[in-house]
């Protein structure tokens, strides 16, 4: 039985996903824009200085980095759709226009951020930086040692959706209409399994023995240029949202029948309860005062794929319950989802210059967190408006004269 039946079947079925989970505030889902804020906003905790943050949140700033996590399900998931519909309706992947809209969303805002990076060392939250090429190639997440600079560390997670999306339209236009449902969650469970292996030899290898040496800081930088960066050891997120995009768009009656979200809450809730198990257990490093987001073998090794798995399922009930959640919409969720992504390329600099103007010592605790947030809120608005939007409207001009 292959994927696929007919094109008119597809377009059957995901006139009924459409229905069932698609309800837009406008042309938003609920949904989609819950997650994106709260990805969003980890991301900005987590690279909050510790003496800024308020009490309350100090120990979900040592989980904030999971936002990344979320962002890849995301966009695995977003990405993977778009790819289904357009090669169901057309029979083929419109590379030119694919690649068009990519670029459009991410290069314009980023671009301008690296330039100001490079031109303005002072907005640097860190005084040095990889080559300017890594950035611009997208190629940044590897070989990425942070001992040898790490201002706009944040832009590791594009250069791997950057990687993955050359990659994916590729292995849609082939597998479309070749394999069957089962061989695809094989794949998918092959690939999961290979990250774990490569993980565990990575570690084993390369992080393990500064560990048993006690080199906690160079294991620790090791661990992020080998395990933690890398594009072939962080496929999870993006995998398990293509693998939810396929199973919903293709699948939508066993979606509803086998995975209702009376089923994919509880069970996305002990898969990510499983991963903070696992990323809690720090082992030899516990104790140690080091970055807090670093996790001994057994959360590097296995709980990313957890973590993607639990995100992944909540998501799908969040899908389900789109209707539901559309009647109470999470105040100014829609407003940190537009902003998001202006928000992941600027919040650490906003910081950095926000230090520089006022003194470390005065953005201690609270007040030092409001202003962060009304910081990186002000100077996101302002790139969103100037530059994102300006471009999305330039691209969907073009995309819609062809």
């Amino acid at each position: 039985m292959t994927m696929l039946a007919t094109t008119n079947n597809a377009h059957a079925r995901f006139s009924s996903l459409s229905h069932t989970s698609v309800v837009a505030t406008g042309t938003r889902m609920v949904g989609p824009d819950i997650l994106r804020s709260l990805a969003i906003l980890l991301v900005m905790l987590v690279h909050l200085p510790l003496n800024a943050t308020p009490g309350l949140l100090v120990t979900v700033r040592e989980y904030g980095w999971l936002g990344v996590d979320i962002f890849f399900v995301l966009s695995g998931y977003l990405i993977g759709t778009q790819l289904f519909k357009e090669i169901t309706r057309t029979g083929a992947v419109d590379f030119k226009s694919f690649y068009l809209r990519r670029a459009f969303r991410i290069f314009p805002a980023f671009f301008v951020v690296l330039g100001l990076y490079a031109l303005v060392p002072v907005l640097r939250d860190n005084p040095a930086m990889q080559p300017l090429w890594k950035f611009a190639t997208f190629t940044v997440n590897l070989g990425f040692d942070p001992r040898e600079g790490n201002a706009f560390s944040q832009a590791w997670t594009l250069a791997v959706e950057e990687q993955f999306y050359l990659v994916l339209p590729l292995l849609v236009l082939l597998f479309y209409k070749r394999i069957g449902t089962g061989w695809v969650l094989a794949l998918a469970g092959l690939l999961m399994l290979a990250g774990v292996v490569l993980r565990y030899a990575i570690w084993d290898i390369q992080v393990g023995s500064l560990v048993a040496e006690g080199q906690f800081r160079p294991a620790f930088a090791t661990y992020l240029r080998d395990v933690y960066y890398p594009t072939y050891t962080r496929l999870d997120g993006l995998l398990f949202g293509v693998v939810l995009a396929a199973s919903r768009f293709f699948k939508p009656e066993l979606c509803r029948q086998y995975l209702p979200p009376k089923v994919t809450i509880p069970s996305g809730l002990i898969f990510v309860i499983a991963a903070l198990i696992c990323f809690v257990d720090r082992g030899p490093l516990a104790g140690q005062s080091i970055f807090p987001v670093f996790q001994a073998q057994l959360g590097a090794v296995a709980g990313f794929p957890l973590i993607s798995i639990g995100i992944a399922l909540l998501f799908c009930a969040m899908l389900d319950l789109e209707q539901v959640l559309s009647r109470w919409p999470v105040p100014g969720a829609a407003l940190v989802a537009t902003l998001s992504y202006s928000l992941y390329l600027t919040h650490k600099s906003v910081f950095q210059v926000m230090r520089l103007i006022f003194g470390e010592e005065n953005l201690q605790g609270s007040i030092g967190f409001v202003a962060y947030l009304i910081g990186s809120f002000a100077v996101a608005a302002v790139l969103w408006f100037c530059v994102e939007r300006t471009f999305l409207h330039l691209r969907d001009k073009m995309l819609s004269s062809k």
